[in-house]
């Protein structure tokens, strides 16, 4: 049983710890499919959060007997979950404020289906957030989804299709996701530093010298390992 497998079990079993990991292992991985709704009007930190309550549901209703890895089960589920936000926020237009109280209820929501076993009250999560239950249901209200054009109309393999999917399906959006499947088993054969410097140089566009300032190593060296790791990623994708 590989690592990513025996933390999914932990996490099932209420392992908080290798939840965490698994969420920390996976970084990369909703950060590539957040630059793809770049230039939405949306802050990246929002739309990453929103990405992290989708790859915990991906954590939360994993089974195995679905024969798929994990990452291709995961990449669907949060691409849903900021679609689904993206689309709230378009049709009905809140103040930020209460965007932010309802994606704090909504994590809120998670944690306690995965430490409790069940739903909490409005009034559990009024007091966890610090607002009363009234201004708690305006803010979530406010982000509800529109049923007629969210509902699932598919269910498989984890990943929910839904009349708006339908209606914006494209050939370039599922090459999109196969392309960003194969980076992100690429990327989890580099190590720990190697890892780092591909995703300072092309997730968040640093130069060389700020790796290299960052990393307290040369921009030459950076230079170096990075011209090895693209070689030894192409090669494998060869």
């Amino acid at each position: 049983m590989d690592q990513t497998a025996r933390l999914i079990e932990e996490a099932h079993k209420g392992d908080k710890e290798a939840r965490d990991r698994l969420v920390e292992e996976n970084m990369g991985l909703i950060w590539s499919i957040v630059r793809r709704f770049s230039g939405r009007g949306q802050e990246t930190e929002d739309l990453f959060q929103i990405g992290s309550i989708g790859l915990m549901k991906a954590i939360d209703k994993f089974d195995f007997s679905f024969g798929v890895k994990f990452s291709t089960y995961a990449v669907p589920m949060i691409t849903g979950e900021i679609k689904r936000f993206l689309r709230d926020d378009g049709m009905i237009k809140v103040s930020r404020s209460l965007k932010e109280m309802a994606m704090k209820a909504r994590t809120l929501q998670e944690n306690y289906h995965t430490t409790k076993g069940r739903d909490p009250t409005l009034e559990e999560l009024a007091q966890e957030i610090g607002v009363t239950c009234e201004e708690l249901a305006v803010a979530m209200d406010s982000v509800s989804e529109v049923e007629s054009l969210q509902k699932t109309i598919y269910q498989g393999d984890g990943s929910a299709i839904s009349l708006m999917d339908k209606l914006e399906q494209e050939e370039k959006e599922d090459e999109g996701v196969i392309n960003r499947l194969v980076l992100n088993e690429l990327l989890s054969d580099l190590t720990k530093e190697e890892r780092k410097i591909i995703s300072l140089r092309y997730f968040y566009d640093k130069t060389q010298t700020e790796i290299a300032k960052q990393l307290g190593i040369s921009q030459v060296q950076v230079s170096r390992l990075e011209k090895k790791i693209l070689k030894r990623m192409r090669e494998k994708m060869v």
